[in-house]
Order: C-alpha cells, then structure tokens, then sequence
C-alpha cells in the first residue's frame, strides 16, 4: 500500500514497501503542451521569467498544469489565451505522454492553428517577458543549442515532427 510521505500544492511523495524494498514515487500534475503554429508556419514559443528556477529565464513552448474539473482540451485553450493571448479555432491533441514508476505524470500535446486574438489575465502574472515565432528548423536549432531545454515539450516538438513533417 502507498503512503503519502509528502504532500505540497504540486507534487505529491509516496513510499510503498514490497517484498523488502521501499520504492519512492513522486506524483506531478498532468500537464499540457501547446505548439501554436501561425498562418506563415512560424511556432510561437515564449520567453518566460521565473524566479525559484536556474536559470531564472527560459524558453519554452505554451504549457500548463490541468486543472480539476476542465478536460485537456480546455486547459490548452486557456493557457494558449493566459501566455500569448490567443484561441484556437483548430486545436489537435497528438500525443498523450504518461510516466509512471519514480516520477508519475500525464502530458497532453497539442498543435493549435487558427489562432484569434483573445487574451485572458496569467495568473503566474508577469512571466511572460516575450513570444517568439520561429521556423521549425530555427525551434530545431534551438533545441540542438540547448537554449530549449524544457524536456517533456521537446520531446513532445520531436514527436510532432516526426509525425507531420513541417519545413
């Protein structure tokens, strides 16, 4: 049986005894990934502030955390209006990508087009320091310079472009 050891307001730790080992999990929230593709074929991709982490600067593509009672779909809408301030109007779910073992989580990935302008408030409040579009080879070149280091959404940009090629 699992035992909460630790519960904060994101991450949940367990230990469980079987046999004679103990094994630790750690629970993180589901998430969702968005690469929001302009009418050019540019990937708008954000610059975001955030103090608690090293570096302090990243870039990275639209994410969030799914909230209780909103399906993935929903959330991506949202985060999509939250950090660049646009909807959808073709939003495509890809790839659903679940660990589980040590570290436990569900990421939805999805590729928005048709984007309109509607902006809602970010309630992270000012992270959001610049977005950026760029080509698929210059989110490549990126990634290869490791100047995106977010590593489920780039394997999620990997997926995607493995299974609709983009120039």
């Amino acid at each position: 049986m699992e035992n909460t050891v630790w519960q904060g307001k994101f991450l949940r730790m367990t230990t469980e005894t079987i046999g004679s080992i103990t094994w630790e999990r750690a629970y993180l929230p589901d998430g969702v990934v968005i690469f929001p593709v302009t009418n050019d074929g540019k990937i708008l991709v954000i610059r975001e502030r955030r103090a608690h982490e090293n570096p302090p600067v990243r870039l990275k593509p639209v994410t969030g955390m799914l909230d209780a009672g909103s399906t993935p779909e929903e959330n991506a809408q949202r985060e999509l209006q939250e950090e660049i301030g646009f909807k959808a109007t073709n939003l495509e779910k890809f790839w659903t990508y679940e660990t589980n073992g040590t570290v436990n989580s569900v990421t939805h990935f999805f590729l928005a087009k048709g984007l309109v302008p509607s902006k809602l408030t970010n309630p992270d409040g000012d992270v959001v320091e610049e977005i950026l579009a760029l080509t698929p080879a210059e989110m490549d070149e990126k990634i290869a310079a490791d100047e995106m280091r977010w590593g489920v959404s780039v394997m999620g940009w990997q997926r995607l472009r493995l299974t609709r090629p983009m120039t």
